[in-house]
């Protein structure tokens, strides 16, 4: 079993490199920083080959966000806590979890509205996490599950690399990093992507914080004391073999045209992303 969980499960080498990733200032572009909130894109690297295909049109994007007011902890758990996300998040269409896979993974899908005319998104991805005394990681990527292909309405997403990593710097206070490589699908230009990103990610980050001020209280009026994230053994999924997932490249989708949809100004070309 151990061959099969470290194929697509998440070893230590990929947490390790994950808050490697998540910590440092190399190759990385400030693109925000105010009011305790930093935004950063990966600087892509120079190849010799500019027709390189593997290199990827999506930047990787990262945002970090001081909190005075909230616990590691607490937050650790507003990122798990399915039934509270539906009191906190405005974009959100449908979520669930589908499976465990092992005490600390499990897969999942989730919908989410697009500013129209654009159509909607969903996901299915396999999510990751690890926790020590004073710090708490999430990573997920796109899987490909049998029972939940495409849906006709929505377009696939995919998530490349996606985590958190939250840090206590005190009893009721953090540093709660975002990063993420996600490719929208579609035929969205990638600087569109791009500067989407750039520009949603601290708004997505605001809208955690304030979850995370009130979940304490909400909490207390809902199962308080069931954290399967925590304690596994309060899990109710079903149990997964890992086998039956591969993970989900982006060029095995269809793109779906939006071209046509895009008031996009000719001269807005020049901010296309190398």
């Amino acid at each position: 079993m151990s061959r099969i969980l470290s194929g697509i499960i998440p070893d230590e080498a990929v947490f390790t490199d994950f808050r490697r990733q998540a910590l440092s200032t190399d190759n990385w572009y400030s693109k925000y920083d105010m009011n305790g909130m930093e935004v950063w894109v990966e600087v892509a690297p120079v190849t010799s080959h500019q027709g390189n295909k593997n290199v990827p049109k999506v930047h990787k994007i990262k945002c970090r966000m001081t909190i005075k007011d909230v616990s590691a902890a607490t937050m650790y758990d507003v990122l798990h806590d399915g039934l509270y996300r539906k009191q906190w998040d405005p974009t959100m269409l449908e979520s669930f979890d589908i499976a465990r896979l092992s005490p600390n993974a499990d897969v999942g899908y989730y919908s989410w509205m697009c500013p129209k005319p654009l159509k909607n998104r969903d996901v299915v991805t396999l999510r990751s996490w690890q926790v020590t005394d004073d710090e708490y990681v999430i990573v997920n990527f796109s899987v490909k599950h049998l029972k939940y292909p495409p849906k006709k309405d929505l377009v696939r997403a995919i998530s490349l690399l996606t985590g958190y990593l939250v840090k206590a710097t005190g009893p009721n206070s953090c540093s709660f990093t975002y990063l993420s490589q996600a490719d929208p699908k579609g035929s969205l230009p990638k600087w569109v992507v791009n500067k989407a990103s750039q520009v949603l990610a601290p708004r997505v980050l605001k809208c955690v914080h304030k979850a995370g001020q009130s979940y304490p209280e909400w909490k207390e009026q809902n199962s308080p004391d069931q954290k399967p994230w925590l304690y596994p053994e309060q899990s109710t999924l079903p149990m997964m073999d890992p086998a039956e997932l591969t993970i989900q490249r982006a060029d095995s989708l269809e793109n779906v045209d939006e071209s046509s949809k895009l008031d996009v100004q000719e001269g807005s070309k020049a901010e296309d992303s190398s």
